[in-house]
């Protein structure tokens, strides 16, 4: 029987060769689960990118499969994928500590599709993602496999190689990391009329230039030091179009310079208003954000609300 370690030879027709039509070579399999295996990788790496190439990986090695050998191409995939990203994730770990400045996931429109293949719209918030970016690959992958699709103890087990019970602990470690973490967090009508008002108390700024573009490099802490940073960025703000899009399951709002983006803000909040206001810079960030949304308004702006 074919199982997800097995090493095997990769296959020369592409993904988005099959999705043409001319071929089927295991697609029709594949293509069912496919948002349930970008969904799982996106939150285990944080990128759609390199949840994209993960995926393409597993098409691959799909196609190379013996699946008559295989009972369930579903749990087949998924665990793939799964031990992939821990993979990948381990060596992400490496390259983000020498990333200039502080690293930021990367957003993924979710108006479409809110839960990005999941069951539940977990671990997908940038704030849970950024959480999550401090647990070891394992943890993580027990935490999103458990929380945002549902998967038994059991499976997630068989999937990591691990005992039911240990698995249970990584879940729970993961959990308290996470509430320790953030506060609990506010209804989606209320995050956005927060984010529309920029009112801020006891917040935080974190921005990602990636090296690329001009971006505070650590996270600015504290009300009056949020205020006098975005004060100190006024030009910034001169000749830009703003307009809501949605993110991360939350809204967020696109920032433009004559028709292309420049970045993308959004926050995090509980009662007790604005914890943190996250800035995505970095242009390959930005590139799979939908330009359409519903513009803030029809003119140029001055930039928000002073915090």
């Amino acid at each position: 029987m074919a199982t997800a370690s097995n090493p095997v030879p990769q296959a020369h027709l592409s993904l988005r060769d099959a999705e043409t039509g001319e071929h089927d070579d295991g697609l029709s399999a594949f293509a069912g689960v496919r948002p349930r295996l970008f969904g799982i990788a996106y939150r285990m790496l944080g990128s759609a990118a390199e949840a994209e190439d993960v995926v393409q990986d597993v098409w691959l090695r799909w196609q190379s499969t013996n699946r008559k050998a295989v009972e369930n191409p579903p749990a087949y995939l998924a665990t793939t994928t799964t031990r992939l990203c821990i993979n990948v994730a381990q060596s992400a770990h490496t390259r983000r500590e020498t990333y200039i400045g502080t690293w930021l996931p990367e957003p993924v429109d979710t108006s479409s599709d809110p839960t990005v293949g999941a069951e539940r719209g977990e671990a997908l918030k940038l704030a849970v993602l950024m959480l999550l970016e401090k647990l070891s690959p394992t943890e993580r992958a027990a935490y999103v496999l458990r929380e945002a699709f549902d998967y038994s103890y059991d499976q997630i087990a068989d999937i990591l190689q691990m005992q039911e019970a240990n698995v249970r602990q990584l879940v729970s470690r993961a959990h308290k990391h996470i509430a320790d973490g953030r506060r609990a967090p506010v209804s989606s009508g209320e995050q956005r009329r927060l984010l529309e008002a920029f009112i801020a108390e006891d917040v935080v700024s974190t921005s990602d230039g990636g090296g690329i573009v001009r971006a505070a490099r650590v996270p600015v802490v504290g009300r009056e030091r949020v205020a006098k940073f975005i004060a100190t960025a006024a030009h910034f703000w001169q000749g830009v179009t703003l307009a809501w899009v949605e993110t991360n399951g939350q809204a967020a709002v696109l920032v433009s310079r004559d028709g292309v983006p420049v970045a993308l803000t959004t926050i995090d909040a509980s009662e007790q208003g604005i914890d943190q206001i996250v800035w995505i810079l970095r242009p390959s960030k930005l590139a799979g954000i939908s330009k359409s949304g519903q513009r803030l308004s029809q003119g140029c702006v001055q930039g928000p609300a002073a915090v």
